[in-house]
C-alpha cells in the first residue's frame, strides 16, 4: 500500500516516514512539490505518486500568529485541505486528515465525543473545523481524526520547550486550569497505520469513513504534563524543575485555548480496535530519545 504523506516536516509526517515498510510505503511529499497553498501542486503530486490513500498532516499550526494571519491559515488549513480531499477523490482515493481538540468552546465538564456541539474559539480552530468540513464534503472516503496536544522528538512542541527552559531556570511557571491529553505523535504514526490497513483490507466500506477522536490515554493539565517530563528526565540524568502551577489569566495568549480538550476516544477504540497508549508512557518515550537514552 502506498501512501502520501502531505508535508514532510512536521511531527505526524516524520513519526510517519519513520514506520514506512514494504506493507505501508510512505511517500511525504512537501513544499514547494506539494503546497498547500498551491492547489495546483497539490493535484500534480497526487497524479505523480500514484498512491492508495492520502494522509493530510500538514497544516498552518501557529495557533497565536493565526490570530493575526487569519488568511493564510485558512489558505491552508480550509482551501488546501479541501484541494488534496478534492484531488484524491477525483482518483478515488480516500483521505485521512488530521484535526484537532480546538474546534471545541471548551467549556464542557466531560471529554468532548464526535457529536457534540462544535465551537472554537480562535482563528486557528476556526480554520481547522473549515478544514474538516472542506475534506468531507470534497471526498466521501474520509476518516477525519481530531488529536491533541501534540508532541515527539521532532520539530518544536511542549516537551522540547520544558526541557530547553530546564536547562536554564530552577522554576518554570505553567497553566494549569486547562486539561487534555498529550499524545505522542509517534503513536498517532502507528494508530494511522492501523487505520490504513482497516481501509485496505475493506476499501469499499462504510464503518471507517467519518470522524473519529484518537489521543493518548488518559488526561492531565499542562502543569501535570510538565511535571511528568521533568520527572522523566529526572530519572536519566537529565535537566529538571520544579512546576509552578499558575492559572490561563495568569498566562495571556493572542489566541484563546480551550480549557478543556479532552476528547473521548470510544468510537476510534470500537471501529479500528485499537487504544493509544497512555500518555505518561509516551512522554517517556519522549523524553527518552530527546535525551538520547
Amino acid at each position: 500500500m502506498r501512501v502520501l504523506v502531505t508535508g514532510t516536516a512536521g511531527q505526524v509526517s516524520q513519526s510517519l516516514q519513520a514506520l514506512s515498510s514494504p506493507e505501508i510505503e510512505i511517500v511525504a511529499v512537501g513544499r514547494p512539490r506539494l503546497d498547500l497553498a498551491d492547489p495546483a501542486s497539490v493535484a500534480a503530486a497526487i497524479e505523480d505518486v500514484q498512491p492508495h490513500a492520502v494522509v493530510n498532516a500538514a497544516a498552518y499550526t501557529a495557533v497565536d500568529k493565526a490570530e493575526s494571519d487569519e488568511t493564510a491559515a485558512f489558505a491552508v488549513n480550509r482551501d488546501g485541505a479541501g484541494a488534496v480531499a478534492a484531488a484524491a477523490a477525483a482518483g478515488g482515493i480516500p483521505i485521512v486528515h488530521l484535526s484537532t481538540d480546538y474546534v471545541f468552546p471548551g467549556d464542557k465538564t466531560e471529554p468532548y465525543q464526535e457529536a457534540d456541539i462544535v465551537g472554537p474559539t480562535s482563528v486557528y480552530g476556526r480554520s481547522k473545523l473549515a478544514g474538516e468540513q472542506a475534506v468531507a464534503a470534497a471526498n466521501p472516503a474520509h476518516v477525519i481524526l481530531r488529536t491533541a496536544w501534540v508532541y515527539s522528538p521532532y520539530g518544536a512542541n511542549f516537551v522540547k520547550t520544558m526541557l530547553r527552559l530546564a536547562a536554564d531556570r530552577d522554576t518554570v511557571r505553567v497553566v494549569a486550569d486547562q486539561q487534555g491529553t498529550p499524545t505522542h505523535a509517534g503513536d498517532i504514526a502507528a494508530a494511522i497505520a492501523i487505520v490504513l490497513q482497516q481501509i485496505a483490507a475493506d476499501p469499499q466500506g462504510s464503518s471507517w469513513r467519518g470522524v473519529f477522536h484518537m489521543t493518548g490515554s488518559g488526561e492531565t493539565s499542562w502543569a501535570g504534563f510538565a511535571e511528568a517530563i521533568f520527572a522523566a528526565s529526572r530519572g536519566l540524568g537529565g535537566p529538571s524543575a520544579v512546576v509552578q502551577p499558575i492559572t490561563t489569566a495568569e498566562y495571556p495568549t493572542p489566541a484563546r485555548r480551550p480549557a478543556n480538550s479532552r476528547l473521548s476516544n470510544a468510537r476510534f477504540r470500537s471501529t479500528f480496535g485499537h487504544s493509544l497508549p497512555d500518555w505518561q508512557d509516551g512522554t517517556r518515550r519522549c523524553v527518552a530519545a530527546l535525551l538520547g537514552r
